[in-house]
Formats: structure tokens, C-alpha cells, sequence
């Protein structure tokens, strides 16, 4: 081989394992959410978690004349500047809730990412209920 073989190979193998330790903390931290469900994420740079909401959240998203998940987004949104896209626009299951986020901020701001969002489903669901999540 060429001698900037063994450079490039190192510098995949970093982005790699970077990648893989960002996904299994964003796939443990979702999982370890309540309500929350969320399949392994193998070789993609996305995770669609499910989301099941309280009904008093589904009823004030109603009222506001959006799907629930996006009701979770935009609060998630301006609460703490996370931003994710709703399942609702991916032609979900009815009756199910989730959303698109990513893993491809860098380490420290997954890890971040992870106590931000643990932090803002607590106070979501003590604002709407921990009861009868749907």
C-alpha cells in the first residue's frame, strides 16, 4: 500500500467508533426514558424513537391543531434548542408517536443532547401526566 494507508484507515477508524459510541448512548438514553422505545441503531445515522404521550399532551395538541409528536418536537424545540423532526410527517402507524433525530453531532454534544432531552420528558410529563401514555 500507499503510504497514506495507515493514516487513512486510522482516521476511519476513529470516525467509526465515534459514530458507534454516539448510538449506543443515544440508543440507551432514549430507552432509559419513560414511555419511550427505541430499536438498536445499526448502521444508520438516524434514530426513530416512539414516543408514547399522555392524553392531556394529545388532547392540548388537538386543541392547537398539530399531531402530538409535533407538539413534543416544538416544546422539546424551544425548551432546549433540540432540534428533531416529528414522525407524523413520515406517514407513522395511527395512533403512534415519534420522531427523527440524529447522531452526528460530535461526542460531547450527543452526551449533552442525551441530559437535555432526559431533563425536558421529565418536566413534559409532570406539565401533562405520567399516567395512561398513549
Amino acid at each position: 500500500g500507499d503510504p497514506s494507508y495507515a493514516l487513512y484507515a486510522s482516521e476511519t477508524g476513529a470516525i467509526f467508533e465515534s459514530l458507534a459510541a454516539r448510538a449506543t448512548l443515544l440508543h440507551e438514553t432514549l430507552n432509559s426514558l419513560e414511555g419511550y422505545s427505541c430499536t438498536p441503531l445499526a448502521g444508520a445515522m438516524y434514530a426513530f424513537p416512539r414516543v408514547r404521550l399522555p392524553p392531556r399532551a394529545i388532547a392540548a395538541a388537538k386543541q392547537q391543531g398539530m399531531a402530538p409528536d409535533a407538539l413534543y418536537c416544538l416544546e422539546l424545540l424551544m425548551a432546549t434548542g433540540i432540534c428533531v423532526v416529528p414522525g407524523s410527517g413520515f406517514g407513522q402507524r395511527e395512533g403512534t408517536h415519534h420522531y427523527r433525530t440524529t447522531i452526528l453531532p460530535r461526542d460531547e454534544k450527543v452526551a449533552k443532547v442525551a441530559r437535555l432531552l432526559t431533563d425536558f420528558h421529565a418536566k413534559f410529563l409532570d406539565k401533562y401526566g405520567h399516567d395512561d401514555l398513549q
